[in-house]
């Protein structure tokens, strides 16, 4: 905005000599009252005062800089750039000094440029709203909206604000005044809005209050979140939106990290300089095997990360399961993996691993049995035996409070962290293959082959779920190991109520799935040779990933890096694949492990720069980026009889860096 000689400068506005102006400008408010009428002798408006200054002062500790020249430039873009305004640019720079504390510097840039940041109505209009002085904003609001209808919306929102902090005052008597003579009439079109603010007296204390209009309570945060919300109604040009430089600046490291192919660091400033576009070298990115854990005697089938990424749990086709303990730090020649415990006590083999919220218990299903190992001691806390056929997932729920299991015997149940059975998912169409829990806790996802509809879900919905056609009679698998007449299935239930929210029919088998960290994604794998991104809010696949090889087995799949930024497989081809999530792009193809299957991938929750990879080959792999070529070393296989003789390992595994070749293993 700016100001002529002819008009009152705004607050830390300043005069100015005889020099030309910087550029033309469109002052929308130039016609507007001045806020309280003082001059400073010369016919310009006393600005406020927020610090002293070296500069001649007024008395009242505010600068008057007459000795700063208003700058003349040419033109009204910035630099050569026909599409950024200088006064815009200006403006901006002057709202950032001052968000950041360097206010005599704004002020001297006001001065210098000719340039204000706002006009004194909007700052009055800021400090009201601020400081509950409705009248007063009510009154200098109708000569900032743009028109009419915006106006009625605006006042709106002030006199809820009004109304809500009167209830919370328990000023009953105020707050219904504020409803019929302010609220009311604004309202006439949206009668149910009227209602739901009418309803709030009833609330019996400002606890509930808060918690029914989802409102922060008469406080700075509500009332910068009102101010948040009136501007959509006040043209930027005459409120610049709060620290409006720093939204940009947000959006230009949100489009550098989108093209930044191996992104795979933390938001900080050190991995994003202004001085600098970013970029992740695909050096960086784990590529590489550094170390092979080769204890099993045969098929690893899955892996699982503790929650603090110390130790590693294995599960496999030999009926145990192995802890290792990974050192978090250090070069991975120096690093030590050490079998903690091997868990021996499985009839079956193990097929699914869960580590409780605090890493103390670790789950393994081997058939239809449920075991719960006290990572501590290596020890066998309980058994359970609910489930008919095979175990096919575990999950800890998010919140630490119990787990469920579900099973290809059509049961999703529910347990306490003791291993008591407390509730059953009823009705649950499927032979369940895996199932995940979001993170919000807002839904439960299992998917699964056999679809038998079993009539409607708890909420009168049909089984296959919202804005769905009825199944046909029968699907066609896709898989070779799956029967002609089964239908596969992904289901989205409403975790809360148990209700079907999306039940979507698949022609190819489902062997796993993962949510993303914002719970909006599943990740589905699917044969053949696909993985779909599945947005959970419609039920329409938002990305499918191809390149792996997947058409008998078990194939598992994960979220990884920085923000979930990367989609890591197995396959059948015994290679790891890595996709960039939001593009799709097949990033690498990892080799190294031995024949069969590569069947299972984690990612290490506290590293986003490891993760590891299990085989049929009977190993483990840990990837990360590769280490320096001196730095590197090759150590042999161990069985599982010389690792331990008690279930517990003893010595140290040296990691070992693995060109590819296959050959580098470690040892205890």
């Amino acid at each position: 905005m700016h100001v002529p000689q002819s008009d009152q400068l705004s607050g830390f506005s300043v005069s100015i000599d005889s020099a030309s102006e910087a550029g033309p400008s469109s002052l929308l408010l130039d016609k507007l009252g001045r806020s309280n009428g003082l001059t400073n002798g010369n016919g310009f408006a006393a600005p406020m005062a927020n610090g002293s200054s070296k500069c001649s002062s007024m008395g009242n500790g505010v600068s008057k800089h007459n000795s700063i020249a208003r700058v003349s430039l040419p033109g009204t873009t910035l630099y050569q750039d026909p599409y950024v305004n200088r006064e815009e640019f200006v403006r901006l720079v002057i709202q950032s000094l001052k968000d950041v504390g360097y206010i005599e510097s704004a002020a001297t840039l006001e001065a210098e440029s000719g340039y204000s940041l706002e006009a004194p109505e909007v700052s009055e209009f800021r400090q009201y709203i601020l400081s509950a002085e409705w009248p007063r904003a009510e009154a200098v609001l109708p000569r900032l909206v743009a028109d009419d209808d915006s106006l009625w919306e605006a006042l709106f929102l002030i006199g809820k604000q009004k109304y809500l902090e009167l209830l919370e005052a328990r000023n009953i008597t105020a707050a219904l005044q504020v409803l019929r003579e302010q609220l009311a009439p604004l309202s006439a079109n949206s009668s149910e809005q009227l209602h739901a603010l009418s309803s709030l007296i009833m609330c019996s204390d400002a606890q509930e209050l808060r918690r029914r209009a989802l409102w922060d309570g008469a406080s700075v945060a509500s009332r910068q979140a009102l101010l948040t919300d009136l501007q959509e109604f006040i043209p930027s040009a005459i409120m610049i939106p709060q620290r409006r430089f720093a939204t940009l600046l947000t959006q230009a490291r949100q489009y550098q990290r989108e093209r930044c192919t191996y992104h795979n660091a933390p938001m900080n400033p050190t991995s994003f300089s202004l001085f600098c576009d970013h970029y992740c070298d695909k050096e960086d990115f784990p590529r590489v095997t550094t170390t092979i854990l080769h204890v099993h005697t045969d098929e690893v089938w899955n892996v699982a990360w503790s929650h603090d990424g110390l130790r590693l749990a294995s599960a496999s086709k030999d009926k145990t399961a192995i802890i290792w303990r990974v050192a978090p730090d250090g070069h991975p020649r120096d690093r030590e993996c050490v079998v903690e415990f091997i868990l021996r006590d499985h009839p079956y083999p193990v097929g699914t691993l869960a580590w409780s919220l605090d890493d103390s218990i670790l789950l393994t299903s081997a058939d239809n049995l449920i075991m719960l190992w006290d990572t501590k001691n290596g020890k066998c806390i309980s058994t359970l035996d609910s489930h008919l056929e095979t175990v096919s997932a575990l999950v800890w729920l998010p919140d630490g409070s119990g787990f469920m299991s579900a099973s290809l015997d059509r049961k999703v149940l529910a347990w306490e962290a003791s291993g008591k059975q407390v509730d059953e998912w009823p009705g649950v169409p499927i032979r369940v293959t895996d199932m995940a829990v979001a993170p919000d806790m807002k839904r439960l996802v299992v998917i699964g082959m056999g679809y038998q509809p079993t009539g409607f879900s708890p909420d009168g919905l049909p089984p296959w779920g919202v804005n769905r056609e009825p199944p046909p009679a029968s699907g066609v698998a896709a898989g070779s190991n799956a029967e002609s007449s089964s239908e596969n299935r992904i289901v989205v239930y409403d975790f809360k109520t148990k209700a079907t929210e999306q039940s979507i029919a698949t022609e190819g088998e489902l062997t796993s799935v993962k949510i993303s960290s914002d719970s909006r994604f599943a990740l589905v794998n699917h044969a053949p040779d696909a993985i779909h991104l599945l947005d959970l809010n419609d039920g329409h696949m938002a990305r499918k990933f191809t390149g792996q090889r997947q058409r008998q087995h078990v194939i598992r799949s994960c979220f990884g890096g920085v923000d979930g930024n990367f989609v890591v497989s197995g396959s059948e081809d015994r290679n790891v694949y890595v996709w960039h999530r939001d593009t799709g792009v097949l990033l690498e193809v990892l080799s190294g492990h031995g024949t069969g299957s590569v069947n299972c991938v984690a990612w290490n929750p506290q590293n986003e720069r490891m993760f590891a990879s299990c085989s049929d080959d009977c190993t483990v792999r840990i990837w990360e980026p590769l280490p320096l070529p001196s730095e590197t070393s090759v150590s042999v296989p161990l069985s599982i009889a010389d690792a331990t003789m008690n279930g517990k390992g003893k010595g140290r595994v040296y990691s070992s860096w693995d060109d590819g070749s296959g050959d580098g293993e470690v040892q205890s």
